[in-house]
């Protein structure tokens, strides 16, 4: 594998535990190491962080948060004395104009010569009759980098629909697990007894899983699942409540990790992610499981074809996938072997690295 020669720093405004593996990843592959600046999200998100990066080094951001919604903004303070301690050879920061310390990291970087990178999922159209005032100060905030890193080849065409130079935009696709070391786990043609139908991720609104749980309870006796929702989260007793009442069918093992969780994907026909994000279909995948989500921002475009799983158009019925997939259990398995297959040669963390590491070569080439 590729590395990159220099030293490396990375902002975020917060560090989630899966995206630790990456971080430490890629400071595997810069000979003069990773920083990582990040701070702690609002309260009421529902976000878990963490700081334990066992290659990387990580750095506290104190994180300001102004207003709410569409008129969130951060500062995030401590950022240049991030800099000037770390004093890296290339910085990338979150390509979002809502972080207000980015500028000064941007002056930062650009007196001094080196490359700046943004990371973002995209930019979608803007509607409305200032769209075209909004698209260009959008156009402007990210031509202050010498590259974009997107998730997906739907954020990457957005970013060049938008003006941005397509050969200075590289795709990593989103990953949380690595490229799988064993072998596809072994799975019979036939069921024997109830399929498993596995949800994994935080018990809150933005995932829908209410609708996963009246899906479930639409079907019919002979197809209706053993469904598990493995995760916790603000929702929780609200959707056990639920699921007494609907489909008790339903298990609720609460957050599993490691052997634990490894169980669970092994045991389960299907993984379902009827909501928005989401990280786990990548390990789901990894286990040899097709898979049914929700349509997003993108990061599951490449990860969810046809050939593996469902994406949810809009207005399509989730109780409708969910009877096609679990009335054909050997489909279901020649598209989990698909599934196994795309993570192992396609998408995983190191094929994200390599992309990273790329885009830093390149950059560091011409200057």
């Amino acid at each position: 594998m590729a590395r990159y020669p220099g030293r490396l720093a990375i902002q975020q405004r917060v560090l989630p535990p899966y995206r630790a593996a990456f971080f430490d990843a890629l400071a595997a592959a810069c000979d003069g190491g990773l920083s990582v600046f990040a701070g702690l999200p609002r309260p009421d998100e529902s976000i878990a962080t963490t700081t334990a990066l066992k290659v990387a080094r990580y750095t506290a951001a104190f994180n300001v948060h102004l207003l709410h919604g569409s008129l969130y903004l951060c500062y995030q303070a401590g950022l240049l004395e991030w800099l000037r301690a770390c004093d890296p050879a290339a910085l990338i920061v979150e390509a979002n104009p809502r972080y207000l310390s980015t500028p000064t990291a941007v002056r930062w970087m650009k007196t001094r010569g080196r490359p700046l990178l943004g990371w973002g999922l995209g930019a979608p159209p803007v509607p409305g009759a200032l769209s075209s005032l909004r698209n260009a100060r959008r156009l402007a905030f990210l031509r202050q980098f010498e590259a974009l890193l997107t998730y997906s080849r739907r954020g990457a065409d957005e970013y060049a629909a938008l003006g941005f130079p397509p050969e200075r935009i590289f795709v990593a696709p989103n990953a949380a697990a690595p490229r799988p070391t064993t072998p596809l786990p072994p799975r019979s043609p036939t069921l024997d007894g109830r399929a498993c139908v596995l949800y994994v991720g935080r018990l809150q609104a933005r995932k829908r899983i209410d609708t996963l749980l009246q899906a479930c309870a639409s079907l019919g006796q002979d197809l209706r699942p053993r469904l598990v929702i493995v995760g916790d989260g603000p929702e929780r007793s609200v959707l056990e409540t639920l699921a007494k009442t609907i489909y008790p069918l339903a298990e609720f093992p609460g957050s599993q990790y490691g052997a634990e969780l490894a169980a669970w994907f092994s045991a389960a026909d299907l993984f379902v992610l009827p909501g928005t994000g989401g990280l786990a279909v990548q390990e789901a995948m990894s286990y040899g499981l097709p898979v049914i989500v929700g349509q997003g921002d993108g990061t599951n475009d490449d990860l969810v074809r046809p050939t593996n799983g469902w994406q949810l158009a809009g207005g399509e019925s989730l109780a409708g996938v969910l009877q096609a997939a679990l009335s054909d259990i050997p489909r279901l398995r020649l598209m989990g072997a698909e599934s196994y297959r795309i993570v192992r040669d396609e998408i995983n963390l190191e094929r994200m690295v390599e992309v990273f590491v790329e885009a830093l070569n390149q950059l560091s080439r011409k200057g």
